[in-house]
């Protein structure tokens, strides 16, 4: 394979770059390649000890008989490090809230990176400093309720400055809820698998849930029921009456609901003085507690719930609630938009 005959002087500069702690990994791959080659080693015993190929050896080989040491300088240095300046950061955040020409709805990292002619990774960079991400997005409803502020201020007067001696609860109904039975086995997780559920399913009908949430212990009131009508609700605030102290003070804090609104209903809040509702402002339903406590719900039994029937759909959601009462606490729950000026008040609205 040939011998490479090399000056003291030469030898002493490759040992060198062996040593030298400071020096590029590359290069001093490099000078202990031509000093082994040097010293009479073969190709085979040099590409275990370097971990490479045989053309990477004969390479290097060659490019040290034709230019000596300089030859063992890379001839590719890459690009120059991109430094994410301010002026740079606000190019790239000013042409991500443009949509893309393509037709797509967002950018992503690397189509940014090809427009703009920059490394994906200096995007990325960008996009996490600022707290971007446009893969993602979030609905909203706004309200249009002309009575918002009060209304609203009327709700979250009951949860910072609840009346003294009273109980407040947060009450509304989670309809439609489908008992379905998994046609396939359910895979249970193990090591390297997630959980898996067959994709077809058979459903035996559906119920609806009351939950009335007492925001001073976080503990939930349930009830299931075959529909949701004004007679049910009723008779859920009775269930919700009777398990308080005779006279005590009852605040519920409801949505617009016209089942909650009904004839039938102000009919039973004149027979009980002590018990007021509070309706929430038109869609509005993230001033209810309760559905924060529909959602944990959702995630815990049934959006991966397998029910045999309604009965058994009945029977965990009920079970659910038992348990989870055993070691509930209250929501601290905060109103921080100060642009809407919204004082909190403990005023009763009754029965509108």
């Amino acid at each position: 394979m040939g011998h490479i005959d090399l000056l003291p002087e030469e030898r002493a500069e490759l040992e060198r770059r062996v040593r030298s702690r400071s020096l590029r990994a590359d290069d001093s791959r490099r000078a202990r390649l031509i000093l082994m080659l040097a010293d009479g080693e073969s190709y085979l015993s040099i590409r275990t000890a370097l971990k490479c190929n045989a053309n990477y050896v004969s390479r290097w080989k060659a490019r040290f008989e034709e230019n000596r040491l300089a030859g063992l300088f890379s001839r590719h240095g890459g690009g120059a490090h991109l430094v994410l300046t301010p002026a740079l950061e606000a190019r790239i955040l000013e042409k991500t809230r443009q949509a893309p020409g393509d037709g797509s709805t967002h950018w992503t990292t690397r189509k940014l990176a090809r427009e703009m002619r920059l490394s994906h990774t200096i995007i990325a960079k960008a996009w996490n400093r600022a707290g971007l991400k446009p893969h993602r997005f979030e609905r909203y409803m706004a309200s249009d309720d002309p009575d918002f502020e009060r209304k609203a201020a009327d709700v979250i007067g009951l949860y910072v400055h609840p009346p003294q001696h009273a109980a407040v609860f947060c009450v509304d109904e989670k309809t439609a809820i489908q008992a379905l039975d998994r046609l396939d086995p359910v895979l249970p997780l193990s090591p390297g698998r997630m959980e898996r559920h067959g994709f077809e399913y058979f459903r035996h009908g559906t119920l609806s849930l009351y939950a009335a949430l007492d925001t001073e212990t976080g503990k939930v009131l349930g009830k299931t029921v075959e529909r949701h009508t004004s007679e049910e609700f009723v008779a859920f605030l009775a269930d919700l009456v009777a398990s308080q102290p005779a006279g005590r003070e009852i605040h519920i804090v409801a949505d617009n609901l016209s089942a909650h609104k009904s004839q039938r209903v102000r009919q039973f809040l004149e027979g009980f003085p002590n018990l007021h509702l509070h309706f929430t402002p038109t869609y509005s339903s993230w001033l209810n507690q309760v559905e924060l406590w529909f959602s944990k719900i959702e995630r815990d039994v049934i959006a991966r719930g397998v029910f045999r029937s309604v009965k058994d759909l009945s029977k965990k959601l009920l079970r659910y609630i038992r348990h989870y009462n055993k070691s509930a606490k209250p929501i601290r729950w905060k109103y921080t938009d100060v642009s809407n000026r919204i004082t909190t008040t403990t005023s009763t609205i009754t029965g509108h």
